[in-house]
């Protein structure tokens, strides 16, 4: 009798340790899965597809506009925030369930508990059972930050209450510079939401090239998108008419909600990683080798709580890529050289490769090539 009562245990049911497991067990391992929340992780619940379900709702005031232009009458028009977020719940429960399904069709356990380490080859589940593993692989992504050192904090909500708000806020102030930030901001502006975003920073979207993070604070201030840079939040009071945010600079920012974007962290405080060996650096995440595997050999991790590149396709690869190289019996590492990435703010961004700034800093000669053009649809409009 084998020492193991599994050969994987994963830890987490996002979008990288579903695909972990499925893969692992149509290789013939045997799987259990624990995930204490819905199936689905960060991307299906509380990221990528409600965010992309609010932002095509949020598009239409602008469509409304354009249709004049193309000799359409549009008459009053309303919007009913709770029967967006009824229809956008109702999408997410059909995608967490079509993900359960996928698992227990690979032949994979699928256990609705939280799970937390023991030792480097033991799970201890929340009913107080044990599972022993032979391999074990951390999936737990990351969550949103809230700084415990900002004063009024606690009034103020992430993207993952953003996603429930019981109505859609009038005024709104967004703190952050991330894809988030920006995505919210883009998503409230179009529901008809005055938004104003603060950040501590001269300029948005740290990271990608900058030509085009600025041609973005353009057209979002085009839009009605009031910036506040190189502000840093001071503190968030509770008034009489609402929330109020101040800055270091002395700005005073109303709001209906207030909401926090800078950031996040991965999901690593609680699963006991001491008590199995696992090195985590300053931040929280697991560190891995190219292979996804820690710095014990029976423990792996994939995806945002190893904080490489937090993309749902890269977690997926490094899961896929990890179940082939320990159960396939072929190694195989996921390539995280020019991952491309998304923006869904408005207008969209799509990029790839180095940006103008760090191809200058590496390379002697470099061209830069740049066509601005206006889309045909909007010649009318």
């Amino acid at each position: 009798m084998s020492e193991f009562d599994v050969d994987l245990f994963v830890i987490g049911a996002g979008s990288g340790g579903v695909r972990a497991g499925r893969i692992a067990a149509q290789h013939g391992a045997r799987v259990i899965v624990a995930e204490e929340d819905r199936v689905g992780g960060t991307c299906v619940i509380r990221g990528c597809v409600p965010k992309k379900l609010l932002v095509y709702a949020s598009q239409f005031s602008e469509a409304f506009e354009d249709a004049a232009g193309y000799g359409w009458t549009v008459g009053e028009t309303s919007f009913d925030w709770p029967t967006l977020i009824a229809a956008k719940d109702k999408e997410i429960q059909r995608l967490s369930d079509i993900y359960v399904r996928n698992l227990e069709r690979a032949g994979a356990t699928l256990v609705r508990q939280r799970a937390e380490f023991e030792d480097a080859h033991t799970v201890r589940l929340a009913d107080g059972s044990r599972v022993r593993a032979k391999t074990i692989l951390i999936a737990t992504g990351a969550r949103a930050y809230r700084d415990p050192v900002l004063p009024g904090a606690e009034f103020a909500i992430t993207s993952n209450e953003a996603f429930h708000l019981p109505a859609l806020p009038k005024r709104i102030v967004i703190v952050g510079a991330g894809y988030i930030a920006v995505e919210f901001a883009g998503i409230f502006n179009g529901l008809g939401s005055e938004v104003t975003l603060v950040h501590r920073g001269p300029s948005i979207l740290r990271g990608f090239d900058g030509e085009v993070a600025r041609m973005l604070t353009d057209e979002m201030t085009a839009k009605g998108v009031r910036f506040v840079l190189g502000e840093a939040p001071e503190r968030i009071e509770r008034r009489d008419n609402g929330l109020v945010l101040v800055t270091d600079k002395g700005s005073i920012c109303p709001a209906d909600q207030v909401m926090l974007a800078t950031g996040r962290r991965p999901n690593t405080d609680t699963l006991g990683l001491d008590r199995a060996g696992v090195a985590v650096d300053g931040a929280g995440a697991v560190i891995v080798d190219r292979f996804s595997q820690s710095n014990v050999p029976s423990i792996y991790a994939v995806g945002d709580v190893t904080n490489r590149i937090n993309l749902t396709p890269v977690a997926i690869r490094e899961g896929h890529a990890f179940a082939d190289t320990v159960f396939g019996g072929r190694e195989v590492a996921a390539d995280h050289a020019d991952v491309p990435t998304a923006v869904f703010s408005q207008p969209e961004i799509g990029t790839v490769g180095l940006t103008e700034e760090k191809a200058i800093e590496l390379y002697d000669s470099v061209d830069v090539y740049r066509t601005r053009f206006r889309p045909m649809k909007h010649v009318l409009s």
